[in-house]
């Protein structure tokens, strides 16, 4: 059997090859929108991929099953509940597809997983079809390492959160955990991704090690499942029903020419007649130091993508403003999550800021030692479990995820005061807001790591 997981960090995102040697025939499961690397690997494992299938409808990228059938004659195949707008191949609970010669070689074993989405599935991956032990199951957003799939993303479309994690509950105790103790986790995601609050920096995992540690597999009633995996869940970034939507209707192909290079005159006529967002990809020291007035920020060195997709409205035109040679990897890194409108990169940033009179700013900061004289608005961008957990005293809770639709709720005419967990989000939450006219916006620096670190820090000399 040929097995590969390919991990992306910057989304926390996994897919997989998966292959018989003798045959040659291979499937992919959950890829990514740029296939390249995909299709070099079987092509040197000497593998024909036939089938390309999606665990489930996702929404935190942009998924290559597209891309792929394109590229290949791939058929494309989804768990039998999902409605897209191509043809798919409806995979069956139950079902086994074999890669081997029909009486031996390498098979799936399809699950219905409904949960997460109505249509997810798991596939149990076994080296032979009378193996008495499978290898492994790759569970998508059903069951992850510490945690299980989030079932509060399609409450638009009439499925409560409670009747999904009712279904959920009832996938991993029919299904998933009927599987021997051995049997690998491999899941579709991990730490840092939004598709559940709990995420192991793990890859994978064994059914046995889940059912020991975790949290969301102990035993418990339906309903005291139901009421653990609704609350506190984080807030889903705004490109999510975006993203969903084009991988269920469909989405024009990967484009991969670079950006093309544009002048600071160019870009800033970009911005003003066709709505076109500076988006700024240096890392937070730079931004903060200088940079375009209006324009939004998101490092290429954190999770970039998701930030950016958290407060660029989806179709809007972007323009970047990026380290030289760093201009393409922010391109591709957008189009995973569907932003495909990149008219350019602002050429020679540093050069452009530094002339007279480019219209830059400098970010204003605070240290957490200073927040108590700061007056206005208070607001902690930080995740609602994160809040929960200590915040300041005063402070609303307006994720970042959330806060391009709900800037409504603050007063422009008043200071604002931002602050994360380190100072990271709320330098983006600044920006955003700067962008949308807001003429006093600071945030802080060492955010409330500090504020933590520092009660700590007296508890210990009280006790001392």
């Amino acid at each position: 059997m040929h097995f590969a997981q390919y991990y992306l960090d910057c989304l926390s995102q996994a897919s997989y090859l998966i292959g018989d040697e003798t045959t040659g025939r291979a499937v992919l499961i959950d890829p990514r929108r740029d296939i390249d690397e995909y299709l070099g690997d079987a092509e040197a494992a000497g593998l024909r991929i036939e089938l390309v299938i999606e665990t489930h409808i996702h929404a935190d990228f942009l998924s290559g099953h597209l891309e792929f059938a394109d590229a290949t004659g791939a058929t494309i195949a989804f768990g039998e509940a999902a409605e897209t707008g191509f043809p798919i191949r409806r995979l069956r609970d139950g079902e086994r597809i074999c890669l081997g010669d029909g009486t031996s070689g390498v098979t799936l074993t399809v699950l219905a997983t409904p949960g997460h989405t109505p249509e997810s599935v798991c596939l149990v991956v076994s080296e032979q079809p009378d193996a008495t032990e499978p290898f492994g199951v790759l569970t998508g957003d059903t069951l992850f390492v510490g945690d299980v799939g989030r079932p509060d993303l399609l409450s638009a479309s009439g499925h409560t959160p409670q009747d999904m994690a009712a279904r959920l509950y009832r996938s991993l105790h029919t299904k998933l955990l009927t599987l021997p103790d051995a049997t690998r986790v491999f899941p579709a995601h991990g730490a840092g991704s939004a598709c559940g609050r709990n995420l192991s920096t793990e890859t994978s995992s064994t059914i046995g090690d889940q059912r020991r540690l975790n949290y969301a597999l102990q035993p418990m009633p339906e309903a005291d499942f139901v009421r653990l995996v609704t609350a506190g869940q984080p807030a889903a970034p705004g490109y999510f029903a975006h993203d969903a939507a084009l991988n269920r209707d469909g989405h024009p192909l990967l484009e991969t020419a670079p950006p093309p290079a544009l002048t600071l005159d160019e870009a800033l006529a970009a911005r003003s007649r066709y709505g076109a967002a500076l988006l700024d990809c240096r890392p937070l020291a730079a931004y903060t130091d200088a940079h375009l007035t209006g324009s939004l920020h998101a490092g290429l060195d954190t999770r970039f993508a998701e930030y950016a997709g958290s407060v660029v409205p989806p179709g809007t035109p972007i323009v970047l403003i990026a380290d030289p040679g760093t201009e393409s990897e922010a391109r591709l890194r957008l189009a995973r999550i569907g932003y495909d409108r990149v008219l350019g990169h602002l050429h020679d940033p540093l050069t452009a800021l530094a002339r007279e009179p480019a219209p830059t700013s400098r970010s204003r900061r605070l240290r957490m030692r200073d927040i108590a004289s700061a007056e206005g608005q208070l607001v902690d961008v930080r995740n609602p479990a994160e809040y929960d957990a200590g915040a300041l005293a005063g402070a609303r809770n307006i994720p970042l995820a959330t806060l391009r639709d709900r800037i409504g709720e603050l007063d422009p005419e008043r200071p604002v005061v931002l602050y994360c967990r380190s100072g990271n989000r709320s330098v983006i939450a600044a920006a955003l807001l700067e962008a949308r006219g807001f003429a006093d916006v600071r945030d802080v620096a060492d955010g409330y790591r500090a504020a933590a670190e520092a009660a700590e820090a007296e508890a210990a000399a009280g006790v001392g």
